[in-house]
């Protein structure tokens, strides 16, 4: 994966609020498009911290993250 990790203001993005997101601890996942049509996520924990990815990198983390939550807290994934 050709994903990256930026410390930068975002203030020029516009953050959609997953709708997993805001559970009883506050957690909240955020998701925004770029000028130049890179896909940005950010946790609300740590705002400054964006992860830049394109739409493959998001489909294989929201396939790896399904598929650990069908396999269950014990199962691990090594590679």
């Amino acid at each position: 994966m050709t994903d990256e990790i930026e410390q930068s203001p975002s203030a020029a993005l516009i953050w959609q609020k997953s709708s997993f997101s805001g559970g009883p601890q506050g957690n909240c996942l955020y998701i925004a498009t770029a000028p130049d049509g890179t896909l940005r996520l950010r946790e609300s924990d740590d705002p400054d911290v964006i992860l830049a990815t394109g739409p493959q990198g998001l489909a294989g983390l929201l396939h790896h993250a399904r598929s650990a939550a069908t396999r269950g807290p014990d199962t691990r994934v090594h590679g």
